[in-house]
């Protein structure tokens, strides 16, 4: 008799061992989902700034007409990235930000609309935004962190692998990104 209740003691540690490994991987899992979320909000609220960014602008530089087109485009392939191509949706960002980077200099060359009230704060609202989006794909390569060393952990790996959790592929950094500055004096 004492054989018997301790073997359903074990079978119910293992179970419990095993249940709290699977939740686990799950609440891992879910973390980096609505990690993705945070940055998928981000980049909506930028394509919502956008047009009036542009509508802004347009007045000020016909001749810089190309950078706005080049804004549009790219705001409009955001749009078009497939929902769980991560990758791509960051490749597209990246352009768009190095684009809206070219927006912000036109400040520099028109002072009338440097001193626009509605183009300083959408300038402000798009920099907040920009800072919001670096922010959350620092969470989410942190919570893709957290996922992967479960997903490898032993004895994770083996709950992991019975239910088909998958490692998530980090967000990286644009190599023109990690160039070296060039100042020149």
């Amino acid at each position: 008799m004492v054989t018997i209740i301790v073997v359903i003691v074990v079978i119910i540690v293992l179970i419990a061992i095993y249940a709290g490994i699977y939740n686990g991987l799950v609440s891992a899992r879910v973390q980096t989902q609505e990690s993705w979320s945070q940055i998928d909000v981000q980049l909506k609220r930028r394509n919502d700034l956008i047009p009036n960014l542009v509508e802004t602008v347009k007045g000020y530089g016909k001749y810089e007409s190309s950078t706005l087109e080049k804004v549009v485009e790219l705001r409009n392939q955001m749009t078009q990235v497939p929902a769980g191509d991560h990758q791509q949706a960051m490749e597209v960002s990246d352009q768009l930000t190095s684009s809206l980077k070219s927006i912000f200099a036109l400040a520099e060359n028109y002072p009338d609309l440097k001193a626009s009230a509605q183009y300083s704060e959408l300038m402000e609202e798009l920099s907040n935004t920009e800072n919001k989006i670096a922010y959350s794909r620092q969470l989410f390569n942190s919570t893709a962190a957290n996922l992967n060393t479960k997903i490898q952990s032993f004895p994770t790996n083996i709950v992991a692998g019975i239910h088909h959790f998958a490692q998530v592929e980090y967000l990286k950094v644009p190599e023109e990104e990690k160039e070296n500055v060039k100042v020149s004096f």
